[in-house]
């Protein structure tokens, strides 16, 4: 079943007659390659933390699926890996996502925040995404790994030629990928020169053999073992996935977020007079309309059933996280945004052992990018023709946003 345009073009219809009909269903996926999508609330929470679906593409089976082509120095990440080797990387920059951790970047993510609606000035209009969503999160994630001011690049333009291919550039992905290696292998040199106190250079140490303050104690609190060790590839790939994921996800959680309130004024006033109830929120507006549709590919082991339908083992499994979100046998009533539900248990960062590494920090992102925007703007609302979304099954996220905002107070 070909369901590509129809998921881009009417997603959450398409899943509730899925849910309905199809819970586990044949599809051409997002390569191309014939894929297994699947659906319901329990069946996707279920496989997510299911270990017998690997996320390692040794297990695809030969002439299935294909995917993005990365080099190995990009390519042994988190995102390809089972345990072992997923628990010792993982463990390894753990300690930089903590919500103890997060806690203590709110301030500068708070600053940066207003430093970038200080560029909007007191009205007017713009582009939230390229002007506000876009650029917080990579300032954020380049300040945690202490990525040089000079050497930040357009993550943004990167990140669509992966996400969202240009059919009439077919060379623009590898053109993308070959300028990240070269940016990233540039940037590894850099910081072996000049060590500081960042999350790269505590990867780089561990890896060198000097175990660095943050990473070191990650492990348990008695530094990186000897088995804990990273491999070139490993650090490279590990610095390539946190700069990527870390950026591209919260855009769309941020852009999503904003968007949803533009259509829903009456709740855009409500987190305006009570900020307290932004951290609630956000769960229900990542419940809504998250930023990933889909979970990453899946290869069973072994044959599995999934609601009654049998997967041969190596076939390529797509959960999605999208339709579970809006699954009414979780949550009732899921097309509506209901900032008073209960919106614990939603899937939009994940589940099992591959959650979201970063989620507290996305969460605190996106709750701070609220906060201050709604207390600088007490006038905010859409403007002009209504925003495209990026014609993307692995993101779902605006390729502009165009906004009239106003302070209420006029210009000193």
């Amino acid at each position: 079943m070909d369901l590509q345009g129809e998921l881009l073009e009417h997603p959450y219809s398409v899943y509730e007659r899925l849910r309905d009909t199809a819970p586990v269903c044949r599809i051409t996926g997002t390569d191309g390659t014939p894929a297994w999508l699947v659906t319901r609330y329990d069946d996707v929470r279920a496989a997510l933390a299911d270990r017998r679906l690997s996320l390692d593409k040794s297990h695809a089976k030969e002439g299935g699926y294909r995917g993005l082509s990365l080099p190995p120095a990009l390519d042994a990440n988190l995102l390809n890996m089972d345990p072992p080797d997923h628990t010792r990387i993982r463990r390894l920059v753990s300690r930089a996502f903590t919500p103890r951790r997060t806690e203590q970047l709110r301030a500068p993510i708070r600053a940066t925040a207003e430093r970038l609606l200080d560029d909007l000035g007191p009205a007017g209009t713009a582009d939230l995404v390229a002007a506000y969503a876009a650029p917080l999160p990579i300032i954020v994630i380049c300040d945690l790994l202490g990525v040089p001011e000079d050497r930040r690049i357009d993550f943004r333009t990167w990140t669509d030629a992966l996400i969202t291919p240009d059919p009439s550039r077919p060379r623009a992905a590898k053109e993308a990928v070959l300028a990240m290696l070269g940016f990233f292998t540039e940037l590894m040199a850099h910081k072996r020169s000049r060590p500081a106190d960042d999350l790269l250079s505590d990867l780089i140490a561990v890896r060198d053999g000097a175990d660095g303050p943050d990473v070191a104690d990650a492990v348990d609190g008695e530094g990186a073992r000897d088995g804990d060790r990273l491999s070139e590839d490993e650090l490279m790939s590990l610095a390539f996935l946190i700069l990527f994921a870390g950026y591209e996800n919260t855009v769309q959680l941020i852009g999503n977020a904003i968007h949803t309130l533009l259509e829903h004024p009456e709740e855009q006033a409500r987190l305006r007079k009570d900020p307290s109830a932004l951290p609630a929120a956000v769960e229900e507006l990542a419940r809504y309309e998250g930023p990933a549709p889909l979970a990453l590919r899946r290869f069973p082991t072994e044959d599995i059933t999934i609601a009654g339908v049998t997967v041969p083992a190596g076939e390529t499994v797509l959960l999605s996280l999208s339709a579970a979100n809006r699954d009414p046998a979780r949550f009732p009533r899921p097309d509506l945004l209901d900032l008073d539900r209960d919106a614990s248990g939603h899937l939009a960062l994940g589940h099992g052992i591959h959650y979201c590494l970063g989620a507290p920090l996305a969460r605190a992102e996106t709750e701070i990018a609220l906060a201050a925007l709604l207390e600088r703007y007490p006038v905010l609302e859409a403007a002009g023709p209504a925003p495209r979304w990026r014609p993307s099954l692995r993101a779902r996220g605006l390729l502009e946003l165009p906004v009239r905002y106003d302070t209420g107070h006029s210009p000193h």
